[in-house]
């Protein structure tokens, strides 16, 4: 083979080679770039925040950060009345709320003052009565537990260390107080731990009060 006629196979090949992979560019996917870029620009799912179900209770320490704003941002208490009060805002309401309600709340109050102004409220102690379980009576070590999301009956009883021998765990019963109304929830507590009834393993509230009687012989 001459060298001209090399040549010209191999610019012959190189067009070739072009052609092919320009019609790939055209149909391909994306590029890794352009779908890196895209799944930035898209928000990812954020997980629930458990904060977001929790009940502040008297007794609560909140943390309150309004952003860029230092000098409006404190530690405070819940009062034994319910209340909290920062710089501008005087006496707010913060019991029976989530901190996400609270943190808009206190959002309202400052937009009067504060350009658009953010609020995020952190629990950064939780001893509230709001925020405890109660078990007592006819358990190994009655005690009041502090509350978390998806608590069941089953949970505090274990927690409280079991059943002794004396108690009467088909009478049991959850207090629970509604819109000021105190009301009460049987629960066969043998039934759900000896038999595995799993009918009985009630979910607790925030506030609940679990009272396990004693056998009457």
């Amino acid at each position: 083979m001459s060298y001209r006629s090399a040549h010209y196979l191999k610019a012959s090949l190189a067009v070739s080679v072009l052609l092919v992979l320009g019609a790939w560019l055209r149909g391909a996917p994306p590029s890794l770039a352009a779908t890196a870029a895209a799944s930035e620009a898209t928000p990812s799912a954020t997980p629930g925040d458990t904060s977001s179900s929790y009940i502040i209770g008297p007794g609560d320490t909140l943390e309150v950060f309004v952003w860029q704003n230092p000098d409006l941002s404190q530690t405070v208490p819940v009062r034994p009345d319910g209340k909290i009060s920062t710089p501008l805002v005087e006496n707010m309401v913060a019991v029976g709320k989530t901190p996400s309600q609270l943190a808009r709340d206190m959002e309202k109050v400052l937009s009067v003052y504060v350009r658009s102004p953010k609020v995020n409220i952190i629990v950064t102690k939780a001893l509230g009565e709001l925020t405890q379980v109660k078990i007592v009576g006819e358990v190994v070590r009655p005690e009041a537990i502090p509350f978390h999301e998806g608590m069941t009956v089953l949970d505090a009883v274990l927690q409280a260390g079991g059943l002794t021998p004396y108690a009467a765990g088909n009478r049991a019963k959850i207090v629970r107080t509604v819109d000021g109304r105190s009301e009460e929830i049987p629960v066969k507590l043998q039934r759900l731990l000896q038999k595995g009834d799993m009918r009985q393993n009630l979910r607790i509230m925030p506030g609940d009060v679990l009272i396990v009687p004693q056998s009457l012989f």
